[in-house]
């Protein structure tokens, strides 16, 4: 995008520039470059086209969340891992006969989980968009508590599974070596 053209508005003949102005305590905002700034004016920034109307229907924000966990499946390695867990967990959860409740908990932790992965991709993304693939200790930061999220995640999501897998399994088990 351009300074000189505002977000959503066509352009004109007549171009207003915009300069971004910071007074130190609030965020940066963008100002007509006429020079002239009156302090008791708020300063409000080009109209932005609001992002419920950037998906032109439900199908195409469908299609755009797709495309995401799509990237993600075939770009990260751990989310492949994840699905692959959770999916054995759900039918192993089946399987064993488990009530709805319980199938339900373990569907619900194995989803975090894969929600967490998808947000950890999402920031790394911007991450690297921002910092332009160059080290930056407050890069190095926003990636490893994104990941200690993940890895927060997956942990409760084992605690919960094997609470809920692990004593019907042995109880398989243990009558099947009796028998």
């Amino acid at each position: 995008m351009k300074v000189n053209e505002p977000l959503n508005s066509p352009k004109t003949s007549n171009p207003q520039t915009y300069e971004i102005v910071s007074n130190g305590s609030s965020p940066p905002s963008e100002v007509p470059s006429s020079g002239v700034k009156n302090p008791t004016e708020p300063v409000l920034p080009p109209q932005r086209q609001m992002a419920w109307r950037v998906a032109s229907n439900l199908a195409v924000s469908f299609k755009y969340a797709w495309a995401g966990l799509s990237y993600t499946f075939q770009t990260q390695r751990n989310f492949r891992i994840h699905v692959f867990i959770g999916a054995l967990a759900i039918g192993l959860s089946v399987f064993l006969h488990l009530k709805s409740v319980e199938v339900a908990i373990i569907g619900l932790t194995c989803g975090l989980v894969l929600v967490m992965e998808l947000l950890n991709t999402a920031i790394e993304s911007v991450v690297d968009l921002t910092v332009k693939q160059t080290y930056h200790d407050l890069a190095k930061i926003a990636k490893d508590c994104a990941a200690g999220a993940v890895l927060i995640s997956a942990m409760a999501s084992v605690l919960v599974a094997s609470l809920l897998i692990l004593p019907p399994l042995f109880s398989l088990i243990y009558l099947s070596v009796i028998h």
